[in-house]
Formats: structure tokens, C-alpha cells, sequence
């Protein structure tokens, strides 16, 4: 059977459900997204795509944009294939084949497919492992199959990625050239192709080149090998390093090669990197990448909120990572993770009509930023509010995939029941057993699952407590966070209650945190907020963490500050400790998710303490 999800593996300890057995149902925190990008965004990115000459340099004009553009094409691809699994709708199915048509007309007749090499007056094929990208493309056109094949079917674009996979495996299989790509993201792509075809090919191209990744099969270069992960084999390594995005495209791959060659060793490996990973460099919001020069991890405990890349994209992966080894060790820890990045980086990124976007997500805005004009192209770092399209537009295009096939990372099913990892008002119909999911979740903590269709046995209910939940109940007997399961013969009709403690609550860093000892966040539920200013500097606010916080009614929260106005001095080291004026005055904290939706502002996460 096919199953319209992104990750199919063969074995694990849960079954991830397709988009035809899990919808999101408005009105909803995601439903809202799911719908904005379907419905303006997908468009948007199609314009500019034209606009930029990304998708003309398929039809053989003079090449635009960056060398890896050709991506952008089949990320939109993607997000098409999801939302047409997702809809049904036969124009979503009509842009893509109208699309796809120009992408197959590229191709080569050995099966070669790029832009940005091999024709008349470019670099040679295969030139520049470290930095073109030639792989890396080929991963995401073959995502975008495998995306179209789940949801629709073998058709005339699954075969031009089978072409490619079969030309890429005949060039850098056995006997082949013996290196691998400067970003990896052919890996996992790679062994969904093989869940698709069965074709074993592809699974074991996928594993060669995480074999050799790590053995200096790439040219150092003056970020080190670590920025390729190539400075150590995968097996060896203790935590994730180099550039973030790379870093989790990679990890994701490896644990899908692990999952299919019963390889637990090397699964091992990636889960004892990923909670390493977890307890030394990742923000709260769950970002990851303290570093701008090379997009990539800071060293442990070295997390600057201004300072902060936090990449959109590395967050993708993030999710794309912990949503694979959660399949396969069934950790509510994984699902944790998953839950803080969306609805603190990727909820943050596109503006609310879908038409802007961060590419990178401080924590810290020191200054009031400058509206990007809506019809130019601005460089990816430098935008400091959402901009329409950047040089490097990866990240809207893997936010509008993401959006487009969110419900496929909501449930779980195993032989025993049915898991809920994520709270949406949503839909499940899971062989026997219908299900509706009633909340307003992060708004309040009620989710209500009330039974539509149940077998005449007992089954289990299972359902996340996430970790911050402390004072959680079902049907109203406490449980504690991690996973609450009910075991019995549900009635039809019937409804669960789950009910989750979302008032908010003060959070410290742990001191080894140098950039932010001294201060703390305010989280409500699994929201992540700020304050925000378009006058006074936020970076003038202490918190008193003595007074209580409170809920304003209309989705902030009221926090107690000092205003502190400090002296204006010659020099800024004093002999004694300053103790400047300042003024108690109420501050309203917005979700982090928010911030800059009302102009241009400063902004802080992590506030000093009075």
C-alpha cells in the first residue's frame, strides 16, 4: 500500500500515517498555516521562481541565480505533490505537470539533470564537489518524486528521478568516483527512492556515501572539514558539528540508511549525537546554528540570542531528524523537540499572509529593522524583518513543503493503537478506528479526542505529555510528562480529555550559557515569547521574576519590569557595581512566532533580571 507520507521506513517502533489517514481540520494554529500556504504562498514562490529566471534556466536560456537554484524548482515541486495529496485538487496537479514538463526537458540522455554544469561555457560535470551542489539537487529532485509517487503515482517525473538516481550510481558507485557531496541531502532522498522502487541500488548508493563521509574524501577548506562533516567518520562522532543544515540532512539520511540495513550500531551513533546535540547547542526555541560566517554550530553552551543564525532550513532538518528517530525508538523526547521548533522557528518565519519570510531567527534585535521592498531580491543575512525572496531562497520553499505535509507528522499507529504526538484540531481514520481531535491548542491546553469509529477489542490510546507539563491530567487523574496511554475497548462516541497546564512560566539557562547567565524567558505551553519594542529599546527592560505573570486575555502576556535608563558615560567599566535609575512599569511579552508582524522592532527573548 502506498502511504502518502515523507518517510516510510521498513521497520521501526512506530508506522507513520499518511496524508490520507490524517488531516488538520480548521479553524486551528496549523489548519491556518496549511491553508495560507496553499493558498498564497505556493503561488508566490511560483512568481518568483519565474521572476528570477530559476525555473527559465530549465529551458535553456542564460543561467540565473545561485548554483544550486535548480532546488528551489524542486522543493516547489514538492509542496506540490503534498498539497495535491493533501486537496486533491486537479489545478494543484495541473501546475505541477506543467512544471515538471519544463524540469524533464533538461535532462540529459544518460540521466544527468543541472543547470549550472556540463553545457556550453560552465564548469565541467562533477568539477566541484565541495561547493556545487550537483548531489545535494539531485536529492531534492528526488524527494520531489517520491513525494509525487506516495501521492499520486508512477508517472513520466518519477521516471526522470529514476534516471537520475540510476546515473548518479553509475558515476559515483563501486568503481566510481569515491567521494561524496559538499551538502548532503542526497542521502535520505536516496533511500526513499529505494522504499518507493524496491530497487536496492539506491539504498546502498545512499549507504556508501555515509560510509564515506567522514574519511577526507572532500578538499579541506578554511572552515575545516568539519563544515562538510567530513573531518570524522559518522560512527565516530558525539554530537552534530559544522554547518547546521548539512549536519542534519546528513544525520537524517544515516538514520534511514541504519533503519533499512538493520545497521542499530550506526542508528545508535545518530541518537547519542542528537542528545548530545540537544544538551549543549540548540536554542529554546529549538533553533540550532550560533554561527553566521559558516551557518554552523557554535562549540557547546556557546548560544549568543544575538548572535543567533538559527537558520530556518536547519530547523527543517531538525524536524526532519527527530521525526525519523522517533519512528524508530518511539521517545516522546524526539516528539518534544519537534513541538518546540514549529511553533518557535518554523511558525516564525513566514509572515502571515505567506508572502514573507525570515531566513535566519535571532533572539535578540538590537535595533529597529528596515522593511525589505516587495519586489527585490535582498541578501539572505542581512534582512532583518521577512523579506519576499532572498538570493539564497531555500527557505521558503522547504517551509511551503514542510506546511504542505504537516498532518503526515501529527500520529503514529503501531500493532497496538494509535499515537498522538502533535495537538491540532485534526482528523484521523486509521484502519478500524476514527478519530476527531477538538482544541484550540496553544491557546489553552484542552484536547479533546472523541471517538467516531472503534473496533470491538481493546486497543491503546496513546498520548504525549510533553516535558514542560507538569500538572497535566487525563480524564482528570494526573499523569506525568512523557507518554499517557489508555488500554480498553473505547465506545463510539465517547471523549478523552487531556488537559495540559499553559500558564506562564518563568525558564532559567543553564549557566554554562555564558551570553545569557543572569537572565530569563517567559514560555507559555510550548510557545517560546519576547518582548518587543517599536520605542523604548526591549534592551532597557529587567525582569522582576518575583511578580507574577499573567495572561492579558488578548494573547500576550503582562510581565513586572524595571525600565532602567542607564548612565550616558565616557567609559563603559566602572569601579563599583552600577545601580542606575529606573522606573516598574507592566511589559507585554507576544509569542516569539509574532514578533516584527507589526513593523519594525527591537526584540529579546532572554531578559536581564531586576
Amino acid at each position: 500500500m502506498t502511504v502518502s507520507t515523507p518517510v516510510v521506513p521498513s521497520r521501526g517502533r512506530l508506522r507513520p500515517l499518511g496524508l490520507s489517514e490524517v488531516s488538520l481540520r480548521a479553524p486551528g494554529f496549523w489548519a491556518h498555516r496549511q491553508q495560507v500556504n496553499g493558498s498564497a504562498t505556493l503561488d508566490h514562490i511560483e512568481r518568483w521562481l519565474e521572476r528570477a529566471g530559476w525555473l527559465g534556466n530549465f529551458d535553456g536560456g542564460p543561467r540565473q541565480g545561485r548554483e544550486f537554484s535548480d532546488t528551489e524548482v524542486y522543493k516547489f515541486l514538492e509542496a506540490l505533490a503534498w498539497e495535491y495529496g493533501r486537496t486533491r485538487d486537479p489545478a494543484i496537479d495541473a501546475r505541477f505537470r506543467a512544471v515538471a514538463a519544463r524540469v524533464a526537458a533538461a535532462q540529459e540522455p544518460d540521466g544527468y539533470l543541472n543547470t549550472n554544469f556540463g553545457r556550453p561555457g560552465q564548469q565541467p560535470r562533477y568539477s566541484d564537489l565541495e561547493w556545487g551542489h550537483e548531489l545535494y539537487s539531485y536529492g531534492h529532485l528526488i524527494q520531489a518524486a517520491v513525494a509525487r509517487a506516495r501521492t499520486y503515482g508512477h508517472d513520466e517525473f518519477v521516471a526522470v528521478a529514476v534516471r537520475a538516481a540510476d546515473h548518479l550510481c553509475d558515476v559515483f558507485g563501486p568503481g566510481g568516483i569515491e567521494s561524496v557531496c559538499g551538502h548532503a541531502e542526497v542521502e535520505p532522498a536516496l533511500v526513499e527512492l529505494y522504499r518507493v522502487t524496491g530497487n536496492p541500488r539506491y539504498l546502498e548508493q545512499a549507504r556508501l556515501f555515509v560510509e564515506r563521509r567522514g574519511h577526507h574524501v572532500l578538499s579541506d577548506i578554511e572552515f575545516g572539514r568539519a563544515y562538510f562533516q567530513d573531518d570524522m567518520p559518522v560512527r565516530e562522532a558525539t554530537v552534530l558539528r559544522g554547518h547546521a543544515v548539512r549536519a542534519m540532512y546528513l544525520a537524517a539520511g544515516t538514520v534511514d540508511v541504519a533503519i533499512e540495513t538493520d545497521d542499530d550500531e550506526l542508528l545508535a551513533a545518530v541518537a547519542r549525537q542528537w542528545r548530545a546535540t540537544m544538551a549543549r547547542r540548540v536554542y529554546l526555541t529549538g533553533g540550532v546554528g550560533a554561527r553566521h560566517q559558516d551557518e554552523a554550530f557554535g562549540d557547546d553552551f556557546v548560544l549568543p540570542p544575538d548572535r543567533a543564525y538559527s537558520e530556518t532550513c536547519a530547523s527543517v532538518g531538525s524536524v526532519m531528524l527527530a521525526w525519523r528517530l522517533l519512528l524508530a525508538y518511539g521517545d516522546a523526547r524526539y516528539a518534544d523537540l519537534i513541538e518546540r521548533t514549529l511553533f518557535n522557528v518554523i511558525a516564525t518565519s513566514p509572515s502571515d499572509d505567506g508572502t514573507r519570510f525570515f531566513y535566519t531567527n535571532t533572539l535578540h534585535q538590537r535595533t529597529l529593522g528596515t522593511v525589505p521592498p516587495p519586489d527585490e531580491i535582498v541578501p539572505r543575512a542581512s534582512s532583518n524583518l521577512r523579506a519576499p525572496w532572498f538570493t539564497v531562497s531555500c527557505c521558503p520553499t522547504n517551509i511551503s513543503r514542510t506546511f504542505a505535509g504537516l498532518a503526515a507528522y501529527l500520529a503514529t499507529a503501531d500493532d497496538d493503537g494509535i499515537q498522538l504526538h502533535q495537538y491540532a484540531a485534526a482528523s484521523l481514520q486509521v484502519g478500524d478506528v476514527a478519530l476527531d481531535i477538538d482544541t484550540d491548542y496553544p491557546v489553552s491546553g484542552r484536547i479533546a479526542v472523541h471517538v467516531r469509529r472503534s473496533p470491538g477489542r481493546p486497543w491503546t490510546l496513546t498520548l504525549r505529555v510533553p516535558a514542560w507539563a507538569t500538572g497535566a491530567t487525563l480524564d482528570g487523574e494526573p499523569v506525568e510528562p512523557g507518554w499517557a496511554r489508555l488500554r480498553r475497548r473505547f465506545a463510539e462516541g465517547e471523549t478523552i480529555v487531556l488537559s495540559l497546564p499553559v500558564q506562564p512560566r518563568l525558564t532559567y539557562p543553564d549557566p554554562r550559557v555564558d551570553a545569557i547567565r543572569g537572565c530569563a524567558a517567559v514560555e507559555r505551553g510550548p510557545v517560546v515569547y519576547c518582548a518587543e519594542s517599536s520605542g523604548p529599546s526591549v534592551d532597557t527592560f529587567r525582569l522582576d521574576a518575583g511578580q507574577p505573570l499573567t495572561d492579558d486575555g488578548a494573547g500576550g502576556i503582562t510581565a513586572q519590569c524595571h525600565i532602567v535608563d542607564p548612565p550616558d558615560d565616557d567609559w563603559p567599566y566602572l569601579a563599583d557595581r552600577p545601580d542606575p535609575p529606573f522606573e516598574k512599569a507592566p511589559v507585554t511579552l507576544r509569542p516569539y512566532h509574532d514578533w516584527a508582524s507589526r513593523g519594525p522592532s527591537t526584540m529579546r527573548v532572554w531578559l536581564p533580571l531586576a
